[in-house]
């Protein structure tokens, strides 16, 4: 997961790198109450390169100019990418302009110092002409920055607060646990003034459960960056987000999309696509495949686009008496809550406020008869049978069947 620029800069600050004072806009009228004095930089933020090829980036010296200028960013896309917030930044004159960075090098699994003397658009076709790499092969020690700093050439002064950069990205990439700080460029003004004007960072996803902070700021990302309110609710899993009425629940990446590939093979049109195998990635609370099932249900079944919820679960990683458990208390929790609906709307066949999906079943393993047998006493609160198949080629049809039924699209 990478940061867009202004939360890039939010981490650089509280770790204490120097960057220009600037403002978040979520919309033009916010260029009003500006609290930086002119002349200011507008940036699109957008997780997409070259904004100011494309027009992302402006210079404005009044209030007028800035807005008209929002106006047009915020309506921009950038490689098929809307911003949804822009930066407006103090402008800064350099005299030099320097790329660092921190990453984990998978090859030599260790973190490597990068630097460079020409930042921007860098030609990472000769970069390793002209890229300098120290790695930290022991405990980091400011031995290390300052060996960066001398590869790189630098010289005076210059060495000491690059070096000071450089110390303090490295503490931000541990800390964190991130795959890559990134600054590009680092500004150098004429008096010697060192300033991050740009840069960017990559956060290790696995990691994100052990920082609760990392974890609530995917969350909003996702939720602003998502238009489904289902796929909102459930965060930032393993999700594919499609818009048709079949709903498939998974335990691996590989059953999914297989499971995917035949719906539409078979003429059905899938719709959330979830694989439940991992947690989210930002629960930093424990959670189990059984709980996990539980929350995808509830929701998925509160989503009335979907009408049928095609569950092909295989392997150890779900044993079919717990798959059937969870399925018997989702039901008889759905059954209660709907019954006092039906009952207020005094016979009215209008029951779209019930709407409960169709679910087809496939499961695999030595418990199946018996969790077929017990799936098969349920009752749903729409009376409709839950189907239960061992075989996912006939589940898969069902399914298809189910959402292309117009006497159940009539009735829900």
């Amino acid at each position: 997961m990478d940061l867009l620029e202004y939360q890039v800069k939010e981490w650089l600050a509280k770790i204490g790198i120097p960057v220009l004072p600037s403002q978040r806009i979520d919309h033009p009228t916010d260029l009003k109450r500006l609290k930086i004095s002119y002349p200011i930089v507008l940036k699109s933020q957008v997780h997409a390169g070259e904004r100011a090829k494309a027009g992302g980036v402006r210079f404005v010296e009044t209030t007028i100019d800035a807005i008209a200028a929002a106006q047009n960013i915020f309506h921009l896309p950038i490689l098929g990418e809307l911003p949804q917030v822009l930066l407006a930044e103090a402008k800064y004159d350099t005299e030099q302009e320097f790329y660092l960075a921190v990453v984990l090098d998978t090859a030599v699994c260790r973190p490597v110092l990068l630097g460079c003397t020409e930042a921007d658009d860098i030609d990472w076709e000769s970069a390793s002409e002209k890229m300098q790499h120290v790695v930290v092969e022991q405990e980091f020690s400011p031995f290390y920055a300052r060996r960066l700093a001398l590869k790189m050439g630098l010289q005076g002064a210059l060495i000491q607060s690059v070096s000071t950069v450089i110390e303090k990205m490295y503490q931000l990439f541990v800390e964190k646990d991130l795959d890559l700080v990134e600054i590009n460029p680092l500004g150098v003004s004429s008096s010697g003034q060192v300033m991050a004007l740009n840069g960017n960072i990559s956060v290790n996803e696995r990691a994100i459960g052990r920082h609760s902070d990392m974890a609530q700021l995917t969350t909003k990302m996702v939720k602003n960056y998502t238009s489904s309110e289902t796929i909102r609710n459930l965060g930032d899993w393993d999700v594919v987000e499609m818009h048709g009425k079949i709903a498939i629940l998974g335990n691996g990446a590989g059953s999914v999309m297989a499971t995917l590939d035949l719906v539409v093979n078979t003429g059905g049109k899938p719709g959330v696509c979830l694989n439940l195998r991992h947690a989210s990635v930002t629960e930093t609370s424990p959670s189990t495949f059984r709980t996990r099932l539980e929350k995808a249900l509830k929701n998925l079944s509160a989503d009335k686009s979907i009408q049928v919820i095609l569950i092909n679960f295989l392997g150890s990683i779900s044993q079919a008496g717990e798959v059937s458990e969870v399925i018997g208390n989702f039901v008889e929790n759905s059954t209660l809550e709907v019954k006092p609906y039906m009952a207020r709307s005094n016979g009215n066949k209008n029951r779209r406020e019930s709407h409960f999906p169709r679910l087809v079943v496939r499961l695999a393993g030595s418990e199946f008869e018996t969790a077929r047998k017990y799936i098969a006493t349920l009752k749903t609160p729409t009376d409709g049978s839950i189907v239960v198949v061992e075989n996912l080629d006939e589940a898969v049809a069902e399914a298809v069947r189910l959402a292309k039924s117009t006497a159940y699209n009539r009735r829900f």
